[in-house]
């Protein structure tokens, strides 16, 4: 994890869903419809944070869909008052062992049968993932998990090797800012040059002038900030109205 994933702002305003179980997580849902879902996978911030329920709600009234964004964490999130402060001032925050406690192998499991009971529920499920979520969606619809879900998107991801781009079986989505140190140029490179061959849809989105995690912790109140948070989330939301309905 770089310093990039702990930047960013809190937003303003009340998500309307309401707190449930999925699988053996707890899980933020919003929406209603009985046959599309959208697995929504955390950044650090965890399942709490109110701009990954904001978006949630958003995804669910715009993309017609049951969003779940269930607690991958058990429980252990970053304090959102650290996106006021410089990191001399956090405290006893120890990066280090959260992401250790939160590893690809301990929390795929859980991200696995998460999936596999939306799939067990609804006609078509879709997954979606900011920052440390980016890694686990392309997990989740890589080719060896063929069928746990029909499409991927995933914003500025963290931890995303090129193995795991190339094992990706689904269509797939990526918004890629222009200043990210995680979702290196090389990343970027690698992803459009092997995907295309894949035979697989695929929606690269660039955003210029843009950094890591300004898709789920962008300013608001910056202009140019706030035009590349709409496109974003009109983005998925296109996205997962092709390939879900």
């Amino acid at each position: 994890m770089s310093d990039c994933c702990t930047k960013g702002f809190k937003w303003d305003g009340e998500p309307q869903g309401r707190e449930t179980t999925l699988s053996l997580n707890k899980a933020y849902v919003t929406g209603s419809n009985p046959d599309v879902a959208i697995l929504v996978i955390h950044d650090l911030f965890g399942w709490t944070f109110p701009n990954i329920r904001l978006l949630a709600d958003a995804y669910a009234d715009e993309a017609n869909s049951t969003v779940y964004v269930p607690d991958f964490f058990d429980g252990e999130v970053l304090p959102s008052d650290i996106l006021c402060k410089n990191p001399s001032e956090w405290g006893p925050l120890d990066l280090p062992n959260m992401t250790a406690r939160n590893s690809k192998a301990i929390r795929e499991p859980e991200m696995i049968a998460c999936a596999t009971a939306l799939r067990s529920q609804y006609k078509r499920v879709g997954a979606i993932g900011f920052c440390y979520g980016g890694w686990a969606v392309f997990r989740l619809g890589s080719r060896t998990n063929r069928g746990l879900v029909d499409c991927i998107s995933t914003a500025h991801p963290s931890w995303l090797t090129k193995e795991e781009i190339q094992e990706v079986g689904v269509p797939v989505q990526i918004l890629a800012p222009e200043i990210d140190p995680v979702f290196t140029p090389e990343l970027k490179e690698w992803s459009n040059r092997v995907i295309p061959r894949l035979g697989l849809d695929y929606d690269y989105q660039y955003f210029h002038g843009l950094e890591h995690a300004f898709a789920v912790r962008g300013n608001r109140d910056n202009a140019a900030e706030m035009k590349g948070l709409e496109r974003a989330k009109n983005a998925v939301v296109y996205w997962c109205k092709q390939w879900l309905h």
